[in-house]
């Protein structure tokens, strides 16, 4: 029996966020991360202008992962802050992490209303495998949040960023 039919079909797969999904990624964030995340924060996943930024990851239909972003207007400069992407343990090293990450800087780099000139996160200095994955996929450390985590321990975090857009010369 021939099952290049069946290793050819992509397992992974993203829905967009809606009332009727938002119960499983509030439990897979109580999973993968060490923060109750707020009310606000599940609402402003629900917002239309983050659709597109805002995933659950699927593989061969199981949810087992979120991504979760929103947009940032500062001084005239747009930013996507990623403030969540986590995959299950059982399901890491499957390349979900790569496409997940892929999906949103595609979608970022598409986005034209408004234009989008950075993605930028915090990684807690204590998970050096985030940085490095970050780093493989064009991010850089751009600074050093001290204290950023109240709740947890290390309180420090890194900020990584990766620019979509040339930086306007002074």
């Amino acid at each position: 029996m021939s099952t290049s039919n069946l290793s050819a079909r992509d397992p992974s797969s993203f829905a967009s966020l809606t009332p009727n999904n938002l119960g499983t990624v509030r439990k897979l964030n109580s999973v993968l991360f060490p923060i109750k995340y707020s009310e606000k924060f599940y609402s402003d996943i629900l917002l239309p202008e983050v659709e597109d930024f805002c995933k659950l990851v699927y593989y061969n239909d199981v949810p087992v992962g979120t991504v979760c972003c929103r947009l940032e207007n500062k001084d005239g400069q747009v930013s996507l802050y990623l403030m969540t992407m986590g995959i299950l343990a059982p399901y890491r090293s499957r390349q979900l992490g790569s496409t997940s990450l892929k999906l949103v800087i595609d979608a970022a780099t598409a986005h034209t209303k408004p234009k989008i000139d950075r993605i930028y996160l915090h990684v807690q200095i204590s998970n050096t495998d985030a940085k490095r994955f970050y780093e493989r996929h064009g991010f850089i450390e751009v600074g050093l949040h001290e204290n950023y985590y109240k709740k947890i321990a290390p309180h420090d975090a890194w900020i990584l960023e990766k620019r979509l857009t040339e930086t306007k010369s002074e």
